[in-house]
């Protein structure tokens, strides 16, 4: 089993990044309409988890495993007609990829990201367990997690806009910022629904806005031969190692010093992701 968790996991994580820079290869300047390609994940998101549970009351949960089988078949069988494109050429070509990754402003957006994504790591690990014990029916939390991606993609159909009326260092700000009061609020103000609502529609800040930019961001460093390199740093970097960070430090926390606590250190996290934000990072050619 862990073998083949191991080879599921490090093809897996491969494909992501590859798709990624075709899709921004795709749109070429046309970055700020990245959100409404990334959209459909999230859509697809919700159909899996409604769909999945509304088949796992009637069917056996060993169907999971054939209902995850035919999503990846699937998914082989769409990358194929993924069109192809040329690699253009950029001035950057003839650098080490070693040295885009030292400019100040790149090392801060990578660092800034790792801390975004380790900032959620109590909110994706604990968050459902978190509410139920504060009284949450679990149909609440359901709503609450479709709240989430809902706000997440009216962000990605809003990004063009956005990008249009504020730069790519504001937008970063702002959801740094967002996310900072998001977890405090989750963690001091769980009786209350209404700000927990609140919180859960600010995800369209400190994942979708977030996201959206931080990916034009990526792409307007990394071009040419490097692009696919830079959306794999990106990906190892942030979701692997910033979410397992993240996850890691907030299951022991969450022992030791409890719920509020775990979530005030999330907020410590993107509030040092906005400080590197605001300090370092300038969108430089």
């Amino acid at each position: 089993m862990f073998g083949v968790m191991t080879l599921l996991s490090f093809f897996w994580s491969a494909s992501l990044p590859l798709v990624e820079a075709i899709t921004l290869s795709h749109l070429g300047d046309s970055t700020a309409r990245y959100g409404r390609v990334r959209l459909w994940g999230s859509i697809g998101f919700i159909i899996a988890v409604i769909g999945t549970g509304y088949i796992l009351d009637v069917a056996h949960v060993h169907s999971l495993l054939w209902l995850v089988l035919g999503t990846i078949a699937g998914i082989l069988v769409f990358s194929r007609y993924i069109p192809e494109i040329e690699t253009a050429v950029h001035h950057t070509d003839r650098f080490p990829v070693s040295q885009i990754i030292r400019r100040p402003e790149v090392a801060a957006l990578f660092a800034a990201c790792f801390l975004m994504v380790a900032a959620h790591g109590p909110f994706y690990t604990f968050y459902s367990l978190y509410l139920v014990a504060h009284g949450y029916s679990k149909g609440a939390i359901g709503w609450l997690w479709a709240v989430g991606v809902i706000c997440e993609i009216a962000a990605f159909i809003g990004m063009p806009r956005i990008m249009q009326r504020f730069s790519v260092p504001q937008i970063l700000g702002m959801s740094f910022t967002l996310a900072v009061i998001r977890f405090l609020l989750i963690g001091w103000l769980v009786n209350s629904v209404a700000f927990i609502l609140f919180a859960q529609v600010l995800h369209a800040a400190t994942f979708g806005t977030y996201h959206a930019t931080a990916m034009a961001a990526i792409h307007h460093y990394f071009r040419g031969r490097h692009q696919a390199t830079g959306q794999a740093l990106y990906t190892s970097l942030t979701f692997g190692a910033g979410g397992t960070f993240g996850a890691l430090i907030s299951g022991y926390l969450w022992d030791y010093l409890g719920a509020s606590l775990t979530f005030s250190m999330a907020s410590l996290f993107a509030l040092c992701g906005l400080l590197l934000i605001v300090w370092k990072f300038r969108l430089r050619s």
